[in-house]
């Protein structure tokens, strides 16, 4: 990790990134904890972060456009949005004003599928292939971290004084990273060339998702998980309410736990990436997260804290692996596409499972829910596991497949890579 720190291009982002990143933080949940403090209601509260991932029906479309466009300034005007987006937060009131606070998290997470896409392109576009691992890890590392005082910071300053105060430092963190960003100097063309605009282009980075084996093994099995994952969304609120039986709030220290793990997880993912390959890292991550669902199906705070470490430690395994196999098994011009692609695959089922979450949770047992978590996410990290040797670790920078029949307007044609 010290290595790629080491590079001054690579600093500036990662400190814009450090930026955007606490702004979620602090947000993110604590407007699941708003809307649970509005309505009393705990699958109105897991609503919340579904409404994040629904817009992700749309990746197809933002990673073509993020594709046409130079990845810097795209990523200031990204971070610009961002901030505007959260303002009718301010308004917000009562129960009557729920609503906007699920139309501000849908934009929200429409924002956040753009920014995931040319993020990866940029750091691509900074960093050799040989060191993608160790700038992935590095950003989960402060991701991770920052669990351990952003949620309940961020509960905190909700409990004190309201959700106002959290938008007004939400929206500063955009507006930073933005501004940071600005001082990057960054030589880059335009990341696709002319030609047809209609579905064709539209499909290449899925073309390549399901053309390139790794790639095709790491979604599906990612997919499979992802299918029950979001079913936590919601329980994790029945879990502390009906189990632990505490406030809402104290979702934010439970968090804050995983925050503990997600770091050590940071630390060591680009050593397990250089050591099992992409795939088996992946493969990793989604494995603990199978114990951890378990462990919480018993509700006792010390076996809770256990599992929270568990699952937070599964969480940087899971998308430094994945993340880091999409950017070096990507031709770049195709990268905003790919990642908005591979979003929309796993947070798809993931959308559906929270939804489903939400409703299941007012009809059958939390404990019931969890059991079927950890047994559906350990079967997706045995088959993960199983197809390491996809992607098997390699010493030196990573050649970037080119399509078996490119086009000539640049898109891949179909049968993938």
């Amino acid at each position: 990790m010290r290595t790629v720190l080491r590079r001054p291009d690579f600093r500036l982002l990662f400190a814009a990134l450090v930026a955007s990143m606490a702004a979620e933080s602090v947000l993110l949940l604590a407007l699941a904890v708003w809307v649970k403090d509005l309505t009393g209601s705990d699958s109105m509260a897991g609503a919340t972060i579904f409404a994040v991932i629904a817009p992700m029906a749309l990746a197809p479309l933002v990673g073509w456009v993020v594709d046409r466009y130079r990845r810097r300034p795209f990523f200031i005007a990204a971070n610009l949005v961002a901030a505007v987006l959260l303002g009718p937060l301010l308004t917000v009131r009562d129960r009557s004003d729920v609503w906007v606070i699920y139309v501000v998290a849908a934009l929200y997470g429409l924002s956040y599928i753009t920014l995931t896409a040319v993020l990866n392109g940029l750091i691509r576009h900074l960093v050799p292939p040989d060191l993608l691992a160790d700038a992935n890890g590095v950003l989960q590392t402060v991701r991770q971290g920052l669990r351990l005082i952003g949620p309940l910071a961020g509960a905190g300053v909700y409990a004190a004084v309201g959700g106002w105060l959290l938008v007004l430092l939400a929206m500063t963190g955009f507006l930073v990273a933005a501004a940071v960003v600005g001082r990057l100097h960054v030589r880059e063309g335009t990341s696709s060339r002319p030609g047809r605009r209609g579905p064709s282009e539209l499909g290449a980075g899925l073309r390549h998702l399901t053309g390139e084996p790794a790639l095709r093994r790491a979604l599906l099995g990612y997919g499979l998980g992802s299918l029950v994952m979001g079913f936590t969304e919601s329980l994790i609120f029945a879990y502390v309410d009906l189990g632990l039986h505490r406030d809402a709030a104290f979702v934010g220290v439970l968090v804050m736990v995983q925050g503990i793990g997600g770091l050590v997880g940071g630390l060591f993912s680009a050593a397990v990436v250089r050591r099992f390959g992409e795939v088996g890292a992946l493969a990793a991550g989604v494995t603990f997260f199978g114990p951890a669902a378990l462990a919480l199906a018993y509700p006792r705070l010390w076996l809770g804290v256990v599992a929270l470490l568990l699952a937070g430690l599964s969480l940087p395994l899971t998308m430094v692996g994945l993340n880091t196999l999409i950017q070096r098994r990507t031709p770049p011009r195709l990268l905003g596409r790919v990642t908005a692609a591979s979003e929309a695959l796993v947070s798809g089922p993931q959308a559906l499972s929270i939804g489903t979450g939400a409703l299941l949770v007012g009809v059958f047992d939390y404990r019931l829910l969890f059991a079927l978590v950890g047994a559906v996410t350990t079967a997706a990290g045995l088959y993960l596991w199983r197809g390491r040797g996809l992607s098997a670790p390699v010493a030196g920078p990573v050649r970037i497949p080119s399509p078996r029949q490119p086009a000539d307007d640049g898109v891949l044609s179909r049968g993938g890579a």
